[in-house]
């Protein structure tokens, strides 16, 4: 399993580099082609006859939000321009699965089936819209954040998996997750802070040590959450992978899981710093 993962990495993490050193729209690209697959591995988990998300409009919806974060700053730089166009398209995003489901389904299960194709749209398409935010905002460096934020949390998870096989005693949520510790859990967040300062340093991002020990903290705690929400999921759903896609990893979203919350919490704590 290991040497897959490590194959595996050494396969996609060139392609990753690549597309954030050169920016747009080869970053948005990226995100949008992970988001599709993602929201379509999601849907593919409610294998329920009565769990019947609507994939179509979910991955149309999940492209329109990444399409929106692309184009977010072509007309300004303001915040508020930004989440007003987000609440639009939210907005019409509810409407129309609700409508959408109202002319397809019988009755039952329309409301199960409409929240979870909500879910999937907000959870592929929204949040990770937020790194294409990150990349482009004119406020700051968005190729060095985006570096940081992406490879901090890569280092969130080798750290806490190293040190809860090493000192893991004390299970941290086992009927979520039986194999994560508390010890493991802590020795993410210690990685994230590293790692987010460690970097910074080496690319020259002048913010304050303070500063990046909170939003490596950030790091730390929300790519663990993501993970275990996404741990919770497949729970509900009875699967132990999302998919196949990826050798050693399993699904697009068990490599999307810890990314998906830290593009939000670092984009929203460099507003909070940077304005």
């Amino acid at each position: 399993m290991l040497r897959q993962r490590v194959l595996s990495a050494v396969v996609f993490l060139p392609i990753i580099f690549v597309a954030i050193w050169f920016g747009a729209p080869w970053f948005s690209l990226l995100v949008a082609v992970a988001a599709l697959l993602g929201v379509v591995e999601f849907y593919a988990m409610f294998t329920q006859e009565r769990w019947r998300p609507l994939t179509f409009f979910g991955t149309l919806w999940t492209l329109f939000f990444i399409s929106n974060a692309h184009y977010a700053y072509s007309y300004g730089s303001e915040t508020t321009q930004v989440l007003v166009t987000s609440a639009l398209v939210s907005s019409a995003v509810v409407l129309s699965l609700l409508l959408a489901l109202f002319w397809r389904s019988r009755g039952e299960g329309t409301f199960v089936s409409w929240s979870w194709s909500l879910a999937g749209i907000f959870y592929m398409g929204w949040l990770l819209s937020y790194w294409i935010l990150l990349m482009n905002s004119p406020d700051w460096d968005g190729r060095d954040w985006v570096l940081v934020a992406l490879f901090s949390t890569f280092a969130v998870d080798t750290t806490a998996y190293f040190v809860g096989r090493a000192f893991g005693k004390h299970k941290l949520a086992p009927t979520i997750s039986p194999g994560k510790t508390w010890e493991g859990a802590l020795g993410g967040l210690v990685g994230g802070i590293a790692a987010v300062v460690i970097l910074a340093l080496v690319l020259g991002i002048d913010l304050g040590y303070e500063k990046l020990v909170f939003i490596g903290a950030l790091v730390g705690i929300f790519s663990q959450i993501g993970d275990l929400v996404e741990s919770k999921l497949k729970r509900g759903t009875g699967v132990k992978e999302s998919g196949g896609l990826i050798p050693g990893h399993g699904g697009i979203l068990d490599r999307l899981d810890s990314i998906v919350f830290t593009g939000v919490v670092v984009y929203y704590g460099l507003r909070w710093f940077l304005g």
